[in-house]
Order: structure tokens, then C-alpha cells, then sequence
């Protein structure tokens, strides 16, 4: 086991952050004047995450790499969180896009391209009946609204250290004796979270049967493997266990497959054969332009067509007047059709495997007691000696600090890995030669950290 150097750690820091700053002076000066207007200096504050005293301003990015406005390429390992996971501007997408542009945005009507987005849709996932909004947070509230109406119950349940957007009721992680509190730093919640929520820990059924027994779950919300903590698979038959107590107590199962749709093209759910009552997702499907959407089972589509009345469908939480719009919809449609395909996985799925064997030797080769975990295309090591079976014990093993090192350390080198955890993504214009160039650079990374 190596022992890692703390003091050796900041002083190789301040070197990245001095190399950072020299190797990037337009984007130092833009991110200058973007503070007249902007805290931070960023369009959203979690923006001032990424490591580096200023974020890397874009230029143009395709494909998977990008160019800064100094001119440097990255490999773009992040693709926007897995908004950009089919690749950055892809050709069927940009050019649906292009021609929707000169027919009309936004109409409040739909357009043909709703139907074969539904349709594909339904073929991926299992589920007949889906609306649309423009993001997976939208999605993922309009499911909890659904939920709760047609259930008559307040609470919603979520796995400790989960991520569904910003959703309120999933900012809450176990507290002492197994009570529900606010996530550390939810900012200017509007109610106390032990008041709409419970939260278990993922592969503890147990834990669940207990939130549930109490007879006022409306939902439960999950990833069916937490990817936002880090990756955290599912025991053998946890998710069919998660569908049984739903239907034992009552309540309705959603899953969110915003990030592991990298699992295949129906995502985990398709994947895996589960079945959830409703399913969300957004990011990928669009290919970079806003969307979102959930699907149902026709059990839920039946029973919402019998208790939502007409004359109040448009006052009742649900749907908003740029959800479904055409744009929106073009882009659905191609990226669906032509760019997120069995193939394009057929080529990510390998190139993830390859990642991950690069990382896993780069590890083996220092002796470092971190480990590596793989999802589909996505795939991410985590400085622990073996994976985590839940939230917390991935929580515990994350270190922010050399978090920030290892991902600026990346940056100067021209990789850009997810800001939030260390994440990689693979795309269909990733390259092996991309995946090397990681792979070479982790390495001498490490041993100059554990020298």
C-alpha cells in the first residue's frame, strides 16, 4: 500500500495551478470581466468547481474533444456530465436542428417528430405513454407530482447521496439513528426535508421494507445504479427486490436514467429487463439541446386519464409552455434515431473496458488502494481499496482535495474528466488513441504523486 504525501500533494498542486494559469491567459482575462456580472464569474455557480483558479472558456467543440479559447484541443472525457455523451454537435443532430430552426422553435403544438420520439422511446424502455419537458429535473418532479396524486401519500423515498437534478425532495441523507435530514449546504430548502422524504441506503432492502412499511410512500426515486456519489452497482437482484416491495406497499417505482442510459441503449432499465411504473431522462436524448421526458406504464396512463380533470390540466403543476417543443423534439428524433444506436455502444462499451484496464494498471503500478468501477460506456475510479456498496461508503471514500489535483493535473495535459467525482465518459467519436493518452497521463501521474 502506498502512503499518499500530503505535503508533497499541495506542493504539486500550486505547480498545476501556476501552469494552469500561465497556459491560459485569454480565458484568465474572460473569466476577469466575467465577474463584472457574474459571482464567480460563471453562467451557474457550480461552475467554480472545476479545478484551476478560473474555468477553461470554450471555443468549439466537436465530436470528443474541444478547443479553449487559447487555442488548446482536449480530449473530452465529462461530454457535459452526460449531456454531450453521443459526442459534441453530432452531424444528424446539428443538421435536424438546423432545419427545424427555419420551421419554428417553439408552438405550443406538437409536431410530427413527438410521435417517433415517443415510439422509439417506448421500444427502448418498455414503457407505452411519455411526455416531454425540457429537462430530467423537470422530469423527475412532474413524476413525483404524478405519484402523489395518484396515490393519495406524501412521501417519497431516495438512496442516501443520490442525484435527481434538483429536485428538493432529493437533498436529504441519512442522519443519526437512521432519520432524515438536509443534505449538508442544501441552499434555502423550502420545507425540511424529513417532512417529504426518506432516505435508505442502495442495496439495503431491508432498510427500504422499513421506509415503506409505514403506508404513506407515494414513490420511490431511484437510479438503478447510483452513478453521481460514484459508481455504485447493484447487488445481484436488488432492483427486482426494489420492484416487489414497491408493489407490495403500494408504491410507484421511477427510475431515473439521465446517467445510466451509458449502460445500452435503454439504458440500465433495457439492459437489465427492469420494470419501473415510470421512467426519466434528459441530457443525452437531444444531443446537447434542452430535453427531458418521462414515461409510464398504461396502469398509470389509465388512472391519471380517470382523476386529472380538463378544465384544470394546465394549473396543476404539470408540464410547462417550452416542454415538447419542436426543436427540442428534431433533436430527439435524430440524435434517437441515427446517433444513439446499438453500434455507437457496440464502440463506447470497449473503449470504457479499455479506460478502465489503463486506470486499474496506472493504480496497480504505485500500489495505491483505489479502485475502479464500470458502467457500460462510463467507467471511474474512486480512492478506496474496493468498490462501494452504497451512498455512504462512497461518500466516505471520496477526498476533495486530491480530487482537484488529479482532475487539474488531467486539464494541464489537455483531459477533461467530470468536475464532480472522477468520471469518464466515452462517446461515438472517442478514439483509442484518446483513451491512451488517459491512460499514459494517469500513470506518470501517480508515480510522481507516490514517488
Amino acid at each position: 500500500m502506498s502512503t499518499l504525501d500530503r505535503t508533497r500533494l499541495a506542493d504539486l498542486h500550486a505547480r498545476e495551478r501556476e501552469a494552469f494559469t500561465a497556459a491560459r491567459p485569454r480565458s484568465g482575462e474572460l473569466a476577469e470581466r466575467a465577474r463584472a456580472h457574474m459571482p464567480g464569474g460563471v453562467p451557474m455557480s457550480w461552475m467554480v468547481k472545476w479545478p484551476g483558479d478560473h474555468p477553461v472558456f470554450v471555443e468549439h467543440a466537436e465530436g470528443a474533444h474541444f478547443t479553449c479559447v487559447d487555442g488548446i484541443d482536449h480530449v473530452d472525457l465529462c461530454l457535459g456530465d452526460t449531456g454531450a455523451m453521443m459526442g459534441h454537435s453530432p452531424a444528424a443532430t446539428v443538421e435536424a436542428v438546423t432545419r427545424q430552426l427555419a420551421r419554428g422553435i417553439t408552438t405550443m403544438l406538437p409536431t410530427e417528430d413527438a410521435i417517433a420520439v415517443s415510439g422509439n422511446l417506448a421500444d427502448r424502455f418498455g414503457l407505452p405513454y411519455w411526455q416531454f419537458t425540457l429537462t430530467a429535473t423537470d422530469a423527475n418532479r412532474h413524476a413525483i407530482r404524478y405519484a402523489r396524486h395518484l396515490t393519495g401519500r406524501s412521501k417519497v423515498v431516495v438512496h442516501n447521496y443520490c442525484y435527481h437534478g434538483s429536485v428538493d425532495e432529493a437533498f436529504a441523507t441519512i442522519g443519526e439513528g437512521g432519520t432524515t435530514v438536509d443534505r449538508r449546504h442544501n441552499i434555502g430548502a423550502p420545507v425540511d426535508t424529513a417532512e417529504t422524504t426518506r432516505v435508505v441506503e442502495f442495496n439495503d432492502l431491508d432498510a427500504l421494507e422499513k421506509a415503506l412499511s409505514h403506508g404513506d410512500v407515494a414513490a420511490i426515486l431511484v437510479e438503478p445504479a447510483l452513478t453521481n456519489i460514484g459508481i455504485v452497482l447493484p447487488d445481484d437482484g436488488y432492483n427486482a427486490g426494489v420492484r416487489e416491495l414497491a408493489t407490495k406497499y403500494g408504491a410507484l417505482l421511477i427510475n431515473d436514467e439521465t446517467h445510466t442510459i451509458c449502460a445500452g441503449p435503454g439504458g440500465y432499465t433495457g439492459a437489465q429487463g427492469l420494470e419501473p411504473d415510470l421512467l426519466v431522462i434528459g441530457k443525452s436524448i437531444g444531443g446537447g439541446i434542452p430535453c427531458g421526458t418521462f414515461g409510464f406504464t398504461q396502469d398509470v396512463a389509465d388512472r391519471i386519464a380517470r382523476s386529472v380533470d380538463l378544465e384544470d390540466i394546465d394549473v396543476g403543476g404539470i408540464g410547462g409552455t417550452l416542454a415538447g417543443n419542436g426543436l427540442s423534439m428534431a433533436a430527439m428524433k435524430a440524435t434517437l434515431e441515427q446517433v444513439m444506436t446499438p453500434e455507437a455502444f457496440a464502440h463506447m462499451v470497449p473503449l470504457a473496458d479499455a479506460w478502465a484496464d489503463g486506470v486499474q494498471a496506472g493504480i496497480d503500478a504505485v500500489g495505491a488502494d483505489w479502485h475502479v468501477t464500470r458502467l457500460g460506456a462510463r467507467a471511474e475510479y474512486n480512492f478506496s481499496k474496493v468498490p462501494s456498496r452504497n451512498g455512504q461508503e462512497a461518500h466516505d471514500a471520496d477526498d476533495f482535495e486530491l480530487q482537484q489535483y488529479l482532475h487539474l493535473y488531467a486539464l494541464n495535459r489537455g483531459i477533461l474528466l467530470t468536475p464532480f467525482h472522477n468520471m469518464a465518459l466515452m462517446c461515438p467519436d472517442t478514439t483509442v488513441a484518446d483513451v491512451d493518452a488517459h491512460t499514459t497521463m494517469f500513470r506518470e501521474c501517480l508515480e510522481e504523486l507516490f514517488a
